[in-house]
């Protein structure tokens, strides 16, 4: 497989957005796929517990702009990690599961994420620049996110405007899915 040129699909993830009591924010999940990695990214049928590249974010705050009926997310710059489990066994209901394994790359979300909410949806758009990355090596082969996504991403995404039920230490839980292009 190839890496992504400018402006070709970079991968596509699913996870879920975590509030604290604090009001803090973070958002974890795993990659359906990923452009350039020859081999499955799963062990078994495909699920947060059987995937072998995972995020997570460091929590974040946000805060919001109306705009009559639409309500604008503004979140602060953060980053998020990407990792490579040697062994599967994520879990949403252990929201920290997620960031186990070689860190092999961290991104900064380099402006706001925009977030359109309506009844049935939230939709959501950002950028991220590619922070670091390190050699992994996956299903025989060698790999870097330098050359698989260049500089960074801009993702798209939508998540299910109602919350599921959230794990005690949590407020509420809302699952997600999103794409992202490779910028440069």
């Amino acid at each position: 497989m190839s890496s992504a040129h400018i402006g070709q699909l970079v991968w596509y993830a699913t996870g879920r957005f975590y509030k604290q009591p604090s009001g803090d924010l973070l958002d974890v999940g795993y990659f359906l796929h990923l452009q350039g990695i020859a081999g499955s990214l799963f062990n078994g049928k495909r699920s947060e517990s059987t995937a072998l590249f995972t995020f997570g974010a460091t929590p974040f705050q946000t805060s919001t702009v109306d705009n009559g009926g639409l309500s604008v997310g503004i979140d602060a710059r953060g980053t998020f990690s990407i990792f490579l489990r040697e062994t599967p066994g994520a879990s949403f209901d252990h929201p920290d599961s997620f960031s186990v394994g070689q860190c092999i790359a961290t991104f900064e979300r380099v402006s706001i994420v925009a977030t359109a909410e309506t009844a049935t949806l939230f939709s959501n758009v950002f950028s991220a620049r590619l922070v670091s990355a390190e050699d992994f090596q996956f299903a025989g082969a060698r790999y870097n996110f330098r050359e698989l996504v260049g500089y960074g991403i801009t993702q798209w995404g939508l998540a299910a405007a109602e919350p599921i039920t959230p794990p005690p230490q949590y407020e509420s839980v809302v699952p997600f899915v999103g794409s992202a292009i490779r910028i440069g």
